[in-house]
């Protein structure tokens, strides 16, 4: 019984959590963009290099192996870590192109692109501050 409950108090810690951790995908506060998933998916995946502004797009990577990071890859992307290593390998080895830059934490990928126009990246939603623009959250 007392097994159960300890079970049961886990299992609604969890679902809570997910329900409040969303993400948030971010621009420069000055970018003027409208994003779907669909762009930023092509942004993040190398298949478009530029905002829908024209502006170049700097895309920025969470931590390798994050749950944020990994959120972004299944739901954006639709592609696990272990899909999107065979991906860019594949365009590494060709020449055609070059995976997002990682950035580390949320803060150190706010400060890049609130200092930068071309930068694109996502946060834990809940991080997000006026100096950047939230283009889509999931």
């Amino acid at each position: 019984m007392k097994l159960s409950k300890i079970g049961m108090c886990l299992a609604l810690v969890l679902m809570a959590s997910s329900v409040w951790s969303e993400t948030a995908v971010i621009v420069n506060a000055a970018n003027n963009s409208t994003l779907d998933a669909s762009t930023i998916s092509r942004i993040f995946l190398g298949k478009a290099k530029s905002f829908p502004n024209g502006t170049e797009a700097v895309p920025l990577d969470q931590s390798e192996g994050s749950a944020l990071r990994k959120g972004f890859n299944e739901t954006i992307l639709g592609k696990s870590s272990s899909q999107l290593k065979a991906y860019w390998s594949r365009l590494i080895f060709t020449g055609k192109g070059t995976p997002p830059k990682e950035s580390g934490t949320d803060a150190d990928i706010i400060a890049l692109v609130a200092a930068n126009p071309n930068m694109i990246g996502y946060v834990d939603a809940a991080s997000v501050t006026d100096t950047v623009k939230v283009v889509h959250q999931f």
